[in-house]
């Protein structure tokens, strides 16, 4: 399994455990949603920064020597 998805999936679970006290708290659906997607694309971001890999330097940056 990627990392990526292992990611996803763990802040899936934290994220449905702050949307489940919320609703505890009495907070309203409609804010619970906004927190949902807020949450979600947090997670998305930060998911894939932390797993994307490096680009290699490119090999048209180095000087040729055609002439």
């Amino acid at each position: 399994m990627p990392s990526f998805v292992i990611y996803l999936l763990g802040f899936v679970i934290l994220s449905a455990g702050v949307l489940f006290g919320a609703s505890i708290l009495g907070v309203s659906n409609q804010w619970i949603a906004v927190i949902g997607l807020v949450l979600l694309g947090l997670g998305v971001i930060t998911g894939v920064a932390k797993t994307r890999r490096r680009d290699a330097p490119a090999a048209s940056e180095t000087p040729s020597d055609n002439g």
